[in-house]
């Protein structure tokens, strides 16, 4: 288990500069398995366990670098961490915006799309679920302005549709119709608003967007729009199932 300062823990953490953290240690603001930590020099296990054994002012800690976000995106929030207007980083913490690595999406999806939306701070798995050579499958549900004309099915799926202004065609996709104006369609790229410019190649256009799963991984039913919870090991393992 690998051993941290605790300035530079907690500062990489989000929690102030290495000098605030200090202070805080000197004002016993800091605990480790229920004693005051006053040195901030003294090094602190960083496992799993950390907020367990960690607490600042009471509380327990922030999980350390790792962590892995499932959030029910609503919409009008962008995936962005500067945009004018709501951003999904605003329904974080706000000292989250401070930590080191970053928290960044795993992928994007757009301002007036909502669903399942994953966040990271391990470069390593972010580039995993987004790389082209995983063929991550991402479902999305829309709802149609017109109705299915009963051939984008097999244009979809033939590997040969190609989107205005690009110079190579779409892999095979899925389609799935649930009703005359709404289907569900699994890709397996991320191309810049992919499954909008597919329905408006065929001649339709999509009044509603919302992505219910990465790989084998479902947005959970009990996440409301808006919420989001850590993912567990089981979930991120899920991804790629």
């Amino acid at each position: 288990m690998k051993a941290v300062r605790l300035d530079k823990l907690l500062s990489g953490l989000g929690y102030g500069t290495r000098s605030e953290i200090q202070k805080l240690a000197r004002a016993g603001g800091v605990e480790l398995d229920g004693a005051a930590l006053t040195d901030a020099a003294a090094r602190v296990p960083v496992g799993p366990d950390l907020p367990d054994r960690l607490k600042i002012d009471g509380r327990p800690v922030d999980p350390p670098p790792g962590l892995v976000i499932l959030m029910h995106k609503p919409l009008g929030a962008t995936c962005s961490h500067k945009e004018d207007g709501a951003l999904v980083h605003d329904l974080l913490p706000p000292r989250w915006r401070r930590r080191d690595p970053a928290v960044s999406t795993i992928g994007r999806l757009d301002k007036q799309t909502s669903g399942l939306l994953l966040l990271t701070d391990d470069g390593d798995l972010l580039h995993r679920v987004i790389s082209p050579k995983r063929h991550v499958a991402k479902v999305y549900r829309a709802a149609l302005a017109r109705p299915l004309t009963g051939r984008e099915g097999a244009i979809f799926a033939s590997g040969e549709l190609m989107l205005e202004g690009e110079a190579k065609p779409l892999a095979p996709a899925i389609l799935e119709v649930i009703s005359p104006t709404e289907a569900r369609l699994t890709v397996t790229e991320g191309r810049y608003h992919q499954v909008r410019r597919m329905f408006a190649a065929v001649g339709n256009h999509v009044e509603a967007l919302h992505r219910e799963r990465l790989g084998g991984l479902a947005l959970p039913d009990d996440l409301a729009p808006g919420e989001w919870r850590l993912a567990t090991e089981a979930e991120v393992v899920a991804i790629f199932g």
